[in-house]
């Protein structure tokens, strides 16, 4: 296990190998889990959404419908022009490259997710990122994350690290832990602001 976030090079040497190298467009396992991340959701309409590591678009693609305007970044140029041309006819959604947490939008947000995004950050790292996101939620807003839970051996944290070190950075920030989920090889928790 590393120590430090992998870096944004780790990503790019990734698409260079293989456009889709998670099979997001194909896996029968990805298209339930985005059914479910999706059904977790506690309000059919969201105003300001902000998506981080949204890789190729295909999760992006399916929550833009439920949003007015929907941000969604990653670190990864080749990715983000398949997203770009995956939402080309969803005029809510705006993309952008973007290392979050050295990097961060302006404003606030009534949905933020993470979505196999948290793991590839160092525990310093996650927890500011957590810290920045429960500050930059409105009141009732949510923050939702899904992350795979099996270790991965690049990767600084697991996906259950992830979620136990944002059940405690929540609470820190006075969020309420309003559901949480395990599948076989995945977990869900989602959060709401006061």
């Amino acid at each position: 296990m590393n120590s430090s976030s992998l870096p944004s090079a780790y990503f790019d040497h990734i698409y260079a190998a293989d456009a889709d190298p998670w099979s997001f467009e194909s896996s029968a396992y990805e298209h339930a889990k985005y059914a479910a991340t999706l059904a977790t959701l506690p309000r059919s309409r969201y105003e300001r959404a902000f998506e981080i590591g949204c890789s190729i678009g295909v999760l992006t693609a399916q929550l833009a419908p439920r949003c007015r305007k929907l941000l969604a970044v990653d670190v990864a140029q080749a990715a983000l022009e398949q997203a770009r041309q995956r939402c080309a006819n969803l005029p809510q959604v705006e993309l952008q490259c973007m290392q979050v947490p050295d990097e961060l939008p302006s404003g606030d947000f009534d949905l933020i997710v993470v979505s196999e995004v948290g793991y590839y950050w160092s525990q310093a790292d996650l927890q500011r990122a957590l810290d920045w996101m429960c500050g930059a939620l409105r009141g009732r807003g949510h923050l939702l994350l899904v992350h795979w839970t099996p270790e991965v051996a690049d990767c600084p944290l697991t996906g259950d690290d992830v979620h136990v070190i944002a059940h405690a950075r929540a609470s820190d920030h006075g969020l309420k832990h309003l559901s949480g989920q395990r599948h076989t090889n995945y977990r869900i928790d989602i959060f709401e602001a006061a």
